[in-house]
């Protein structure tokens, strides 16, 4: 068996879908320098640079409208709202969407081929949230940039067009981290909430389990850029157990939003992800998973490559209808 990276567990190669190994080879036939070895203004420029040249065909939509959302420190963070109506035609629930990118590189532009497809898919609007980046602003901005955005739109959802009894949470890695602390926290403070709606969420930093050893090196997502967005983000270890970073940590979970969580078996943090769908399910809120098989983490963004990213586009948008019927 030809392994394209030494690093890479022959049992883990195994389990690769044919053509999404055969991606990976092509990736580590031009080998670029590892994200972690960049300073973090290139980093983020070479993870925009690379964000949508797997994706699908970015769908037209009726209404995108680029706003600023105020955080608690009265600095706008900027934000896109997308419809598959134009304005005044029609009230619809809403998708708060936060990008992934380990808290350090990602962007509503990063994103934005993803959001167009889940609002076409579903018939729902979402507004994606570009909430504050590590280094520069360290645990707990993210987190609360985004619970401010959630706030925001509970108070201002009506001006938009929208429906503030029909709001759902969710976003991708550390995106989808994000989403899941705004749900405990929105049980927390009796905001209503239709739905948590995770791509592959981080939910521990340190590597205990099974998945982020077995797929550790070679999977695009790597164990060492992990720990760089990890330490990029957080000043204080003992910070790594506070829930408002990993939400497993936090002690009630009763009440929180129903959950899909769709999740790629060859990701390093698929078993960290599956930590956050036992808990919920052991408190006894609905959980519906997904996984899918032989694909890697960030397949979403990849569906021109990756059939199972428009599989995991059509699952996510239907449960999307679902949860915000009327």
């Amino acid at each position: 068996m030809h392994l394209p990276d030494p690093h890479i567990q022959p049992e883990a190669w195994r389990h690769l879908k044919p053509h999404v190994r055969n991606l990976l080879q092509r990736i580590h036939r031009k080998p670029r320098p590892p994200m972690e070895s960049l300073p973090v203004d290139l980093a983020r420029e070479a993870y925009a640079m690379g964000s949508h040249v797997l994706e699908v065909e970015a769908p037209a939509l009726a209404r995108i409208e680029d706003l600023q959302i105020p955080n608690r420190g009265g600095h706008p963070m900027p934000a896109r709202l997308y419809a598959p109506v134009p304005e005044g035609q029609a009230v619809l629930p809403v998708l708060v969407f936060f990008h992934g990118g380990g808290f350090v590189v990602g962007s509503v532009e990063t994103h934005d081929t993803l959001c167009r497809v889940l609002s076409h898919l579903s018939g729902c609007a979402v507004l994606s949230v570009d909430y504050r980046l590590a280094p520069e602003h360290k645990f707990p901005a993210a987190f609360n940039d985004a619970w401010d955005a959630v706030l925001w739109l509970t108070q201002h959802a009506a001006v938009l067009g929208l429906d503030e009894t029909r709001i759902a949470v969710g976003g991708d890695s550390a995106g989808g981290t994000l989403a899941a602390g705004c749900a405990v926290q929105a049980a927390q403070e009796g905001v209503p909430l239709r739905l948590q709606l995770l791509f592959y969420p981080g939910m521990q930093a340190e590597p205990l389990t099974p998945s982020r050893k077995l797929y550790a090196e070679g999977f695009l997502l790597t164990e060492p850029q992990i720990q760089w967005m990890f330490h990029s983000f957080v000043e204080d270890p003992s910070q790594f157990a506070d829930w408002r970073f990993a939400p497993i940590h936090a002690d009630h979970v009763d009440g929180v939003a129903p959950l899909w969580i769709g999740l790629a078996e060859c990701d390093p943090i698929v078993d960290d992800s599956l930590l956050w769908a036992d808990k919920l399910r052991a408190a006894g809120v609905p959980v519906e998973l997904e996984i899918y098989n032989g694909v890697i983490h960030e397949f979403i963004k990849m569906g021109h490559a990756i059939p199972e990213a428009r599989q995991a586009h059509a699952d996510a948008a239907r449960a999307l209808r679902a949860a915000l019927q009327p």
